[in-house]
């Protein structure tokens, strides 16, 4: 394993928080360069001055994908992005096209988890959670895979959950979601052949705004409490990530299952 990562160009979707933005800080400490998306441009913009501020004297880039890109020696990029949206994703890995040249990973992490028992039939929150939990991982092998089949290589990293090992009353929906994302991610694998990595990362609980999500005051109470008691850094899952793009090319780690140790 390397933790070398110089000029390894890494596509990070719901990078302005949580998982996605300790992975972010993570990969740039290690030299790679990062092309981030998030539906909150703000929040990127800030992500992007503080890398640059903390990293080598390179110039931030506050480009988006409708925007002429910056200087290519920038730390990061960005592009607000709704990974619901099939162009919103195309257009992050064209960014990464454009301004670094390649893509070498794609790091598919934006979900969420409005969660609540199904008999509140909050409906319009499962397909929110069908949307962007599994149409956005979707979205992202449709935007990167001919990229790395014409490159020759490249690295699908995908954050599932482990909900989907684990069902528990209240999850059900979005349950579904990352159980059909480990499916996904295992069919694209076996598909991939010998010069794409795929890996599946599956968190447990972990300190992210996750807990908050849930519009049913019971539910969302019980979480915060287990997350206030329990719940791992966000920079242990990232810790997990750069472990698995670290690796030697021909090393796929194709699972990491990463909990609490009190979590059940």
């Amino acid at each position: 394993m390397t933790t070398d990562m110089s000029g390894t160009v890494v596509a990070i979707t719901g990078a302005s928080s949580g998982i996605g933005e300790a992975t972010a800080r993570l990969l740039a400490a290690r030299g790679a360069r990062l092309v981030l998306g998030a539906r909150r441009g703000d929040r990127l913009r800030a992500l992007v001055e503080s890398l640059a501020a903390a990293g080598p004297a390179t110039a931030a880039a506050a480009a988006t994908a409708g925007e002429p890109a910056a200087a290519a020696d920038a730390i990061a990029v960005y592009a607000e992005t709704d990974v619901r949206r099939r162009d919103d994703v195309a257009n992050l890995v064209r960014l990464a096209q454009t301004h670094y040249g390649r893509l070498d990973v794609l790091i598919s992490n934006a979900g969420i988890g409005p969660v609540s028992p199904l008999d509140d039939l909050r409906v319009d929150e499962w397909d929110a959670m069908i949307d962007v939990n599994l149409k956005g991982v979707l979205h992202g092998i449709a935007a990167a895979l001919p990229v790395f089949r014409a490159q020759g290589r490249g690295h699908f990293v995908t954050v599932a959950s482990t909900a989907a090992y684990r069902i528990v009353p209240t999850m059900a929906v979005y349950a579904a979601t990352k159980t059909a994302v480990r499916v996904l991610t295992e069919g694209l694998r076996q598909e991939a052949g010998e010069h794409v990595r795929v890996t599946t990362v599956s968190p447990g609980f972990v300190a992210t705004p996750f807990a908050e999500a849930s519009s049913n005051r019971e539910v969302r109470a019980d979480l915060l409490a287990a997350r206030d008691r329990i719940a791992i850094p966000p920079e242990s899952v990232a810790g997990a990530i750069a472990y698995a793009i670290g690796q030697p090319p021909e090393v796929d780690v194709n699972e990491i299952v990463i909990r609490p140790t009190a979590q059940a």
